[in-house]
């Protein structure tokens, strides 16, 4: 009997020590006047980046739970019925703890797995900026109410070097955590944003750890750098085409100038609107010395994209899949953000990106006078 409780004790602590986690249970406590059976959902986002429902519970006594099996770690959202903010956290497989405020929610604290233990650290440092940031801004909005200009002056300074300190922040947590899930999503946006240029952005995704690579976030990384990487300048423009406004369909190929200016832009894109005048009068003055422009619309509604073409005047070429960011074109070329422009030669090799105002048309005229 002795060496069968011995065997089985040891069974056990080999077990114990050996296994991981295969399902995940989230316990929350809430502190605030909650009444029991108000709903929590607990969300995700989809390949669209959409808000998707993953599962509904309701609070009882100020806790609630939820439970299930997870693949692989990915940032997920709670959300309590008819009350302001939400809470992310990473789920994965393991034990979650959530504490929180009813009136704080962005400020719960997370404990129990390693990649919210990341998380929570990552989040300490930022708050902490976030604070800085809306006491600066604070401080600015009360200069200029006094018209101290002087003052005013100095803090926008000091604000863009605030800037630079939050960029550095994201940069070292990237590096000094490749492990973490959250690493992946602070280069994704340094990338989006175009914050870094590529190279670097390359350097922080080869220093990740393979699981992090292996990530349904690391694949989208991943993918999106190679694509990026067809847009770099130097390179041959992708080819693409789509309908004009009159049902068409015109491809690249068939604009392609001395010089060519793929532009694009929305009419809901006040950026971009701002920035019409200064095209209109570029391709008046020099489309007849080789420019040509292809507009790339990201609207969703004819209807708001052939006003808009009439209103500012655009007499360029112009296409678009009225599909705003899930656009094919504007996938081939990584936009995240527009307004954005590509600058090709006669041989449709891209050799500039984002020229606006009097840059655009100094560089037009470099290359065409």
């Amino acid at each position: 009997m002795k060496n069968v409780l011995t065997i089985a004790l040891g069974l056990v602590l080999l077990a114990s020590c050996n296994s991981t986690p295969e399902g995940f249970m989230i316990n929350a406590t809430v502190t605030g006047d909650l009444q029991n059976g108000t709903q929590v959902f607990l969300k995700t986002t989809d390949s669209l980046n959409q808000l998707m429902d993953v599962d509904t519970t309701t609070v009882e006594n100020g806790t609630f739970a939820f439970s299930g099996a997870q693949l692989e770690p990915k940032l997920h959202y709670i959300f309590v019925e008819a009350n302001r903010g939400n809470i992310p956290f990473i789920l994965e497989n393991g034990t979650i703890d959530v504490k929180f405020q009813k009136d704080s929610m962005n400020y719960a604290s997370l404990k129990g797995t390693p990649q919210n233990e990341l998380f929570m650290n990552f989040l300490g440092e930022s708050r902490q900026l976030s604070q800085r940031a809306r006491s600066m801004q604070d401080d600015m909005r009360r200069a200029a109410q006094q018209q101290d200009t002087a003052t005013v002056t100095a803090l926008r300074e000091e604000y863009m070097e605030f800037q630079d300190d939050v960029k550095n922040f994201n940069i070292d947590f990237a590096k000094e955590n490749p492990s973490a899930l959250i690493s992946v999503l602070i280069i994704n946006n340094l990338m989006m944003s175009k914050t870094l240029p590529r190279d670097e952005i390359m350097e922080l995704y080869e220093a990740l750890t393979p699981e992090m690579k292996a990530s349904e976030q690391g694949e989208i990384l991943k993918k999106q750098l190679d694509q990026s990487k067809n847009t770099d300048i130097g390179g041959v423009a992708p080819e693409f085409s789509a309908p004009t406004p009159d049902g068409d369909s015109l491809a690249l190929s068939e604009v392609k100038g001395k010089l060519t200016l793929i532009d694009f832009w929305a009419a809901w894109c006040r950026p971009c609107r701002a920035e019409n005048p200064n095209i209109v009068n570029v391709y008046n003055k020099y489309h007849d010395k080789g420019l040509n422009i292809i507009g790339v619309s990201l609207d969703a509604r004819a209807e708001d994209w052939n006003k808009a073409i009439e209103a500012d005047g655009l007499a360029w070429n112009h296409i678009s899949n009225l599909k705003r960011f899930q656009d094919p074109i504007a996938k081939l070329y990584n936009i995240n953000a527009i307004p954005a422009a590509f600058l090709l030669d006669e041989n449709g090799v891209i050799i500039a990106k984002d020229l606006r105002g009097q840059a655009l048309e100094d560089k037009v005229a470099e290359l065409l006078n």
